[in-house]
This record gives C-alpha cells, sequence and structure tokens, in this order.
C-alpha cells in the first residue's frame, strides 16, 4: 500500500498539469504546453514567500495564486491572443507557449540558479500510516486538493452558465461571439485559473519535489501523457489519467527497477493511442452536419 500512495502522490502532479491544460483547452481550444512551468515557477514562488519573506502558508499560497495568475495572463496576451486575433490555429499557439515556457525556465535559473531548494512541509513532517501503507501527511494533503480541484472545474464546467459558455466558446468560437458570448475574456478567464490553481498548490508541490527549475520538463512530459490517457478536454479523465501514470510510475519503479518507470508509461501511452485515441474516458459524440 506504500506503493500505492507514493503512485497516487506522484500521480497528484501530473493530474495538476493535466487539470490546467484542460481548463485552457476546454475554454479556448488552446494547449498551453507552459502549465507545466507555471507549475514549476510556484514552487519557487512558495519558496520566495515560505522562507524569504517569512510568510504564513495561507499568505503564502494566496500570494502564489495572484503571482502565477498574473504570469499565466501575461502568457496569454504576449504568446496566445496575436495569434488567435489573426485567425491562427492550434499548431501556432503550441509552438508559442512552448517557447514562453522556455524563457520563463531560464528566468527562474537566472534568479534562483539551478539547484533544489528545499521547502518545509506545511504538515510537520513524519509518515503516517493509512490503510496498512505510510504516507506523509502533505502528500495525502496534496491529493485530496487537486482530486477536489478537479472534480470541482470537472462541476462548474457541466453545469454552470459561464462553465457551458467556455465549452461552446471551444466548440466553435465565431458562432460563441454571435450569440454575445465574450471569449476574449473567457480566455483570460482560463489561463487565470490555471495559474491561479498552480499557485495555490505550489507550497505543497515544492514540499514533494522541491523548488527546481528542471521540474516543468518532467511535468509537462508526464502531464500530457495524462490527458492523452484520460482524455483532452475531459477535467475527469486528465484527473484519472495522471494518477494512472503515477501509480504505474511508482509500481515500475519498485518492481523492475529505475530504469523502467518511463518506458512502462510511455509503452501504455502507445498502447491507448493505437486501441483508444481518444482517450479511455471521452466519449465520441455524433454531430448533425
Amino acid at each position: 500500500m506504500t506503493t500505492v500512495w507514493a503512485g497516487l502522490a506522484t500521480g497528484a502532479l501530473y493530474s495538476l498539469v493535466a487539470i490546467g491544460y484542460n481548463v485552457v483547452l476546454l475554454t479556448s481550444g488552446v494547449f498551453n504546453f507552459a502549465n507545466a512551468q507555471l507549475v514549476m515557477l510556484s514552487t519557487f514562488v512558495a519558496y520566495f514567500g515560505l522562507h524569504t519573506l517569512g510568510l504564513p502558508v495561507p499568505l503564502a499560497m494566496l500570494a502564489g495564486a495572484v503571482i502565477v495568475a498574473a504570469v499565466a495572463m501575461l502568457l496569454e496576451r504576449v504568446a496566445v491572443r496575436p495569434l488567435l486575433t489573426k485567425g491562427g490555429d492550434g499548431h501556432g499557439t503550441l509552438i508559442t507557449t512552448i517557447g514562453f515556457g522556455v524563457l520563463l525556465a531560464g528566468i527562474v535559473k537566472q534568479i534562483w540558479g539551478t539547484d533544489p531548494l528545499r521547502v518545509e512541509p506545511v504538515v510537520p513532517a513524519g509518515a503516517v500510516t493509512v490503510l496498512g501503507g505510510t504516507v506523509q501527511p502533505n502528500d495525502v494533503l496534496l491529493i485530496v486538493l487537486v482530486v477536489a480541484t478537479g472534480c470541482g472545474l470537472h462541476w462548474w464546467s457541466r453545469t454552470t452558465r459561464n462553465g457551458l459558455a467556455s465549452l461552446s466558446s471551444a466548440e466553435n468560437r465565431n458562432a460563441a461571439m454571435l450569440r454575445g458570448i465574450n471569449t476574449r475574456r473567457l480566455g483570460i478567464a482560463a489561463f487565470a485559473v490555471a495559474g491561479a490553481v498552480a499557485g495555490l498548490l505550489g507550497v505543497f508541490v515544492a514540499t514533494r519535489t522541491y523548488a527546481i527549475a528542471s521540474l516543468g520538463d518532467s511535468l509537462s512530459m508526464f502531464g500530457f501523457v495524462a490527458i492523452a490517457i484520460g482524455g483532452a478536454g475531459s477535467q475527469l479523465g486528465g484527473l484519472l489519467g495522471g494518477f494512472v501514470v503515477g501509480l504505474i510510475y511508482s509500481f515500475s519503479a519498485r518492481y523492475l527497477g529505475s530504469e523502467f518507470p518511463q518506458i512502462a508509461v510511455f509503452f501504455l501511452f502507445l498502447l491507448i493511442l493505437m486501441a483508444r485515441p481518444q482517450g479511455l474516458f471521452a466519449r465520441n459524440v455524433e454531430r448533425a452536419v
């Protein structure tokens, strides 16, 4: 059971990235590949708030949400909106968001360096036994918060007026505009929400991973696998996909060796692409043309 908890804690990181991907994808139809770098940035903001400024945890979380959301809105303004305004497609924005992520990682390295920076746990360290397995309390909090966030965003997108407007905007931007939906405002809000979620949970992520500039590279890769497995555009699918990836990674490392986890994850990824390319939890929907 300890291996299961380790897999769930690791999977929570991938699910968090997948949630950010889907928030933007469901609203503007843009795949924001820089979202993993926003999660990386959130760990450094947590370090700066907790250890440099000495802020209490709630204020550090709030500051992280505000700062990372602001960076995410800047990303939307300089790397996404110019292309959408000129009628560009998702391929162009994919490249520009990758570029913004590389730039962001470079800035972080210049400010804080490349060495890992330890962030003290929000809850005092010390493994506890849960369901027969040992786990750190901060990992449990991370798992619970990521699950709550994913489920909450799924409920919001499927039941609220703004959520349904966001879905219609991603489905057909021009038709949504003709119906009076402010697609630009929704797009900005989606990037802000994705950044705020990453910033808010950065304290818990940093506790598990440390603050390190290379974190975004691995998170972007496994977060992409998570939504490919769960289904792009499905919040619950991305959430479950992240945990599936984390469990496969953990069990592969435990029983096959440390050199096999990535191989096992991408082997499953290839199987999903061949057998069910829309993802395990996505549905095919017939449309009238």
